[in-house]
């Protein structure tokens, strides 16, 4: 495990920088922020991990909402400074707002214009 961890690069506050993207369509889906302690829980568990800069804490993706990001390749980049979880996202939503990516706003006519729809409301997800 430690090998793994010694050819990737963590920022200043022990973190490194997270895609995550569908296995299958390639759509990106979300960032997030990973430590060393969530990459190898990640590893161990099949499942994606991230650190919360906000609260200061390991997470797994889908612990309140069940929407569960498995696991099926984990990538860098040449610099080592970046991490790409190519998943399998279970409920196919990856966004808090319901959406089934957090890139849901595209510019468009000199405006953000949002280009899908809510799955489900945030309130049904998120008691």
């Amino acid at each position: 495990m430690s090998h793994l961890l010694n050819k990737l690069k963590f920022d200043d506050n022990g973190l490194i920088c997270t895609i995550a993207q569908d296995y299958q369509t390639k759509r990106v889906l979300m960032v997030a922020w990973a430590d060393k302690a969530a990459i190898v829980k990640t590893i161990e568990t099949g499942l994606a991990h991230y650190y919360s800069r906000s609260r200061q804490k390991m997470w797994c993706k889908g612990e309140e909402s069940g929407h569960f990001q498995k696991v099926k390749e984990m990538r860098t980049d040449c610099d080592g400074d970046t991490l790409l979880l190519q998943i399998e996202q279970v409920g196919g939503m990856a966004c808090h707002t319901g959406r089934e990516s957090c890139f849901f706003q595209v510019w468009q006519n000199d405006e953000w214009q949002i280009s899908d729809p809510v799955i489900k409301n945030p309130d049904e997800i998120y008691k």
